[in-house]
C-alpha cells in the first residue's frame, strides 16, 4: 500500500523531533575499519553499544 502524504508528514515530524543523525566518513585509509563495520549485522547497533561499553569503562576508571 502507498504510503500518504499525511503518514509521511507524521514520520518526518517524529524524526524531526525524536531522532538525533550523526555522520562518519571513512577516508582511504579507513578501509580495514569500514570493511569491519560493514560486516556487522546491525552497524547502528555495534556502535552504540562499542561507545556504551567506552562510557562504562571510562565511568569505571573515574571512580578509582
Amino acid at each position: 500500500m502507498a504510503t500518504s502524504e499525511a503518514q509521511k508528514r507524521a514520520s518526518m515530524k517524529y524524526f524531526k523531533n525524536n531522532v538525533t543523525q550523526k555522520v562518519i566518513r571513512f577516508g582511504v585509509n579507513d578501509a580495514d575499519i569500514l570493511e569491519h563495520l560493514e560486516s556487522q549485522d546491525n552497524m547502528s547497533g555495534y556502535i552504540k553499544r562499542l561507545i556504551r561499553e567506552d562510557m562504562e569503562k571510562c565511568k569505571g576508571s573515574s571512580e578509582a
